[in-house]
């Protein structure tokens, strides 16, 4: 059995190079796109189906300093994935190493992973009518290979290892960092059994926008387990009830097709 593997992401040493975004481009062979001034450095506003990482940029002023923070910003590949969770196609699972993948053959565009992921991640192509994000490089980490993204991280603000020997590596750094930036954050959501992507950060979870407890909306097992089936059960009566109406129908206007008949015989 292949062992769950994990990114360490370390917010203390990126420099935003913006290398991560281009090695998932040229790996993937995803387009670049025209993009706008968003008042920063920070070249993208948000996800979309041409772009799975970016990094964020948020500008400080502390103690008569400015400051840059960075965060690297792409599919956490959770362990409960609410994506997951909410397909109905069984479009989205894990691979071996605990990354989550879209199989674009069974995908339709629903979108009900662009609404229920924990992290607002997936993003739908109006062209192909597919969802796509982040995949973890599958194709490279099955092959004892790095994802593209680390790969390429010169500072080292990106490790990739087995999930244990992560976390270890996680909890000594941020013992590390801990006196230097008295707000830092260790995340790697426990609340959804781990993510892939555990990261280091300088501030609170909530000045990132990322929740601070993130789990799976519980919508989606309210939806699955009793509104989903008591709509299917809905849906089967109201066409057995609508086929019994039209076989009503029906009979009542031959019964009174033959009465007109024979009530137009009788006067003849």
């Amino acid at each position: 059995m292949a062992p769950k593997m994990s990114v360490l992401y370390d917010a203390t040493k990126c420099t935003a190079c913006q290398a991560c975004s281009v090695a998932c481009k040229q790996w993937n062979s995803l387009p670049s796109e025209k993009t706008a001034l968003t008042g920063s450095y920070q070249t993208h506003r948000d996800f979309s189906p041409q772009t799975w990482t970016f990094i964020a940029f948020y500008e400080v002023f502390e103690n008569k300093k400015n400051q840059w923070l960075f965060r690297k910003n792409q599919c956490m590949h959770c362990d409960e994935a609410a994506c997951l969770k909410s397909c109905n196609f069984h479009a989205i699972s894990h691979t071996p190493q605990g990354f989550v993948v879209i199989d674009q053959e069974k995908c339709v565009g629903c979108g009900y992973c662009v609404t229920n992921c924990t992290f607002h991640v997936p993003r739908v192509n109006p062209v192909t009518n597919k969802a796509y994000k982040c995949t973890g490089c599958p194709e490279r980490v099955e092959n004892g290979m790095a994802p593209a993204c680390v790969q390429t991280c010169q500072p080292e603000a990106l490790v990739y290892g087995p999930r244990d020997k992560i976390l270890l590596q996680a909890k000594r750094r941020f013992a590390q960092i801990k006196p230097k930036y008295p707000n830092a954050t260790l995340y790697d959501a426990p609340g959804l059994d781990g993510i892939n992507f555990t990261y280091i950060l300088q501030r609170e979870p909530a000045f990132y926008g990322l929740p601070a407890a993130p789990h799976v909306p519980y919508s989606i097992g309210l939806w699955k387990k009793v509104i989903r089936p008591f709509g299917a059960v809905a849906i089967g009566a109201s066409l057995v009830m609508t086929a019994l109406s039209y076989v009503k129908t029906r009979n009542y206007k031959d019964h009174s097709d033959d009465d007109t008949k024979h009530g137009g015989d009788a006067n003849g």
